[in-house]
C-alpha cells in the first residue's frame, strides 16, 4: 500500500529554534495556522518551505504599545503601513493605543470603527486598548465587554486635545471600575503638575533647548507618578501596567509594589536601553520622546536592572508623525515627542543579548512570552510549541543590518535608528504560518491580521 505524504501549509527546516528553555536545531510543520509537528524527522510536503540552515527561528514579537492614529490621522501612520513596518521587524501581534486617532478610542462606537479598519488593513494580528479620560467612566464596561485588552490613561498632558489627562478623581473612580471589570490599566506615569510647572519655568527663562526639555521632565516626575498610581491601586485593587518606564528609580518602586502583592507589570522601550541624552542633543527632533532619553549615568542604571530581569517586557511605543511636526528648530518643547522605531524592537533586544551575552531563551520572555501571559494570549501565542499559532521570525546573526531611510516601511522616513547598525538581520516573518515578510518586502497578497478580542 502506497504511503500518502502529509501536506502541510508551511515547513521550516534546519533552523535553530528558540524555545522557552533551550535553542535546538529542528524542523517545524504548520497546518491551518498552528504548529502541528516539531522534530527532526518530519516527512511531508508544504506550500511554503523555508530552509533556515544557519538561521534562528524566534517566536513572533508581541508589541503591546504602538500608535497607528487611524482613523483621523492616517497621514501620521495607519494600519497598513504600520503593520507592514512591524512585520518587517518580526512582530506578529501588536496592541494599538487609543489616543491619537480621531475619534480617540474612548467609547464603543470608536472601538468598533477602529477594529473594522484594522481587520481590513492589518498584515498581522492586533488588539486594541481603550482609553480612560475624564467623563467616560460609563463607557468602560461596554469597551471591556467588546474585548479591549485594557485601558490607557495619562497622568500628564498627552499632547492631544482629544485625549485629556486624568485628574485624581477620574483615576480613582476609573481604577475602581477597571478592577471590577478584571481589566488592566496602563499608565503614562509622569506627574502632570510637576512637568507643567517646570516647563513654564523654562519658558519664562526663555530656555527652549534639549537640555531644558530633559530638565522639565525629571526622573522625580516619573517616580512620583508611579508611586501615586501604586497607592491608588492598593486602595482600589486595580491591576496596573506602566508603559515606557525610563528610570531605575521607577523600576525599583514598581518592584517593591510587586513584593507587597500588587498585580503590576512594567515595560521599557529599546530606545531607553540603547540611547541617551547625548543622542538627543546630537540628533535633535527624531530623538525627542516623553519621558525623555536620560543622561548616560541614569541609562546605565536602567540597563543594569534590565539585565537583572527587573523589567517585565519591552515595547516600541512607536509614535510617528509627519516631519512637519518635528521641524521647530528654535523651541524643542514645540517638537512632536515620539520615537518612530517599531521596526527595530526585536533587533534592538538581540543587540543587547549579543552585547551582554544574554541567552536567547531568556530574551524571548521580554519579547513574547511575558506579554502573551500578561494579556491572556499565552494559550496560543508567545512561544513556539505544538498547538500554538505559527508566528515565527527568521533571523541571521551572520548578517548585520544598517538602517537606511529606504529600509523604513513606516509612512514617514525619519527615525532615531537611521544609520544604526544591528548585529543581526531579519529575513522572514510568518503570521500563523503564512509568509508575510521576506527579505525586505511584504509578501502577503492581502492583509492577514485578526482582531484579538480579550
Amino acid at each position: 500500500m502506497e504511503m500518502v505524504r502529509v501536506k502541510y501549509d508551511s515547513l521550516i527546516k534546519n533552523g535553530s529554534v528558540v524555545f522557552h528553555d533551550e535553542v535546538k536545531k529542528t524542523n517545524l510543520a504548520v497546518k491551518d495556522g498552528i504548529v502541528v509537528e516539531i522534530g527532526d524527522d518530519i516527512d511531508g510536503e508544504a506550500d511554503v518551505v523555508w530552509d533556515a540552515e544557519g538561521q534562528y527561528v524566534f517566536p513572533g514579537l508581541i508589541d503591546v504599545h504602538v500608535h497607528f492614529n487611524e482613523p483621523g490621522r492616517e497621514d501620521w501612520e495607519g494600519f497598513s503601513t504600520g503593520s507592514s513596518m512591524l512585520a518587517a521587524g518580526g512582530c506578529t501581534t501588536f496592541f494599538d493605543m487609543p489616543l491619537n486617532g480621531v475619534p480617540s478610542t474612548t467609547d464603543l462606537e470608536a472601538l468598533q470603527q477602529k477594529g473594522k479598519i484594522g481587520e481590513e488593513k492589518s498584515f498581522v494580528d492586533f488588539g486594541l486598548w481603550g482609553g480612560l479620560v475624564p467623563g467616560n467612566e460609563n463607557d468602560l464596561a461596554p469597551l471591556a465587554e467588546k474585548g479591549v485588552v485594557g485601558f490607557k490613561a495619562f497622568m500628564s498632558p498627552s499632547g492631544n486635545k482629544e485625549f485629556a489627562a486624568v485628574d485624581d478623581n477620574t483615576l480613582l473612580n476609573g481604577m475602581k471600575t477597571i478592577a471590577g471589570l478584571r481589566k488592566i490599566l496602563a499608565l503614562h506615569a509622569e506627574d502632570g503638575t510637576m512637568v507643567q510647572f517646570l516647563q513654564r519655568e523654562k519658558e519664562r527663562q526663555e530656555k527652549f533647548g534639549p537640555d531644558d526639555y530633559l530638565q522639565s521632565r525629571p526622573i522625580a516626575a516619573e517616580w512620583l507618578a508611579v508611586r501615586k498610581a501604586i497607592t491608588f491601586a492598593e486602595q482600589t485593587g486595580c491591576s496596573l501596567h506602566f508603559v515606557h518606564i525610563s528610570s531605575a528609580e521607577a523600576v525599583e518602586e514598581i518592584q517593591q509594589a510587586k513584593k507587597r502583592g500588587l498585580d503590576v507589570t512594567l515595560e521599557t522601550c529599546p530606545h531607553y536601553l540603547l540611547f541617551d541624552h547625548e543622542h538627543t542633543k546630537k540628533l535633535g527632533a527624531v530623538a525627542k520622546c516623553a519621558p525623555p532619553l536620560r543622561e548616560l549615568s541614569d541609562q546605565k542604571k536602567l540597563v543594569d536592572l534590565f539585565l537583572k530581569d527587573q523589567i517585565d517586557f519591552v515595547a516600541s511605543d512607536h509614535s510617528p508623525s509627519p516631519w512637519s511636526l518635528k521641524e521647530d528648530e528654535t523651541n524643542f518643547f514645540n517638537v512632536w515627542g515620539g520615537i518612530s522605531g517599531g521596526q527595530f524592537t526585536l533587533m534592538a533586544i538581540i543587540e543587547l543579548s549579543v552585547r551582554y551575552r544574554i541567552p536567547f531563551p531568556k530574551l524571548i520572555h521580554w519579547t513574547s512570552a511575558r506579554p502573551a501571559k500578561r494579556f491572556g494570549l499565552d494559550g496560543k501565542k508567545g512561544e513556539i510549541a505544538k498547538g500554538k499559532d505559527a508566528d515565527f521570525v527568521i533571523i541571521s546573526l551572520k548578517d548585520s543590518f544598517t538602517v537606511e531611510k529606504n529600509s523604513l516601511l513606516q509612512k514617514h522616513k525619519h527615525s532615531l535608528y537611521v544609520n544604526h547598525t544591528f548585529p543581526c538581520k531579519i529575513f522572514a516573518t510568518f503570521q500563523r504560518g503564512k509568509l508575510v515578510f521576506d527579505n525586505g518586502r511584504i509578501r502577503a497578497s492581502k492583509p492577514l491580521g485578526q482582531w484579538l478580542k480579550l
